[in-house]
């Protein structure tokens, strides 16, 4: 008697259990030829996000993997406005948003490899005062 109620309760408790059915996310790849693809993602431009500085008659812009020269147009100079507005002194950098041209054709005055040319600015946006490590010399 005591075997057959295990057995039943072993049974029970198998047959009890829920069947999880795992369901797979297949997420498609937007290609380079897709219909699906939006007018910006076609556009030649690439967002870039990163520490921006205008110092000098040069700008650099520092993403979290690469460092780019920046050619002066029309378009730094507004970015260089707006950013402005968040800089304590001038050689601060603010962090930016922009979408942009990128290249690596030679230019006399840009010595960066990679350079890009501003289209679109995004944002604009303050520094953020723990990453802001710079050391002053002199008083």
């Amino acid at each position: 008697m005591k075997k057959l109620v295990t057995l039943l309760f072993c049974l029970t408790v198998i047959v009890s259990c829920k069947k999880e059915a795992k369901t797979e996310k297949t997420e498609e790849l937007i290609g380079a030829d897709s219909p699906e693809k939006t007018a910006k993602q076609s556009d030649g431009l690439t967002l870039l996000k990163g520490d921006f500085v205008y110092f000098d008659g040069a700008a650099v812009l520092q993403t979290h993997a690469d460092i780019y020269g920046v050619f002066v147009t029309d378009k730094m100079h507004e970015l260089n406005k707006q950013a402005e507005v968040y800089k304590k002194v001038p050689t601060d950098m603010v962090q930016v948003e922009i979408r942009g041209k990128i290249t690596d054709k030679k230019d006399e005055q840009i010595l960066w490899e990679q350079k890009v040319e501003i289209i679109e600015i995004l944002k604009v946006s303050p520094p953020k005062d723990e990453e802001n490590d710079v050391v002053k010399l002199g008083s």
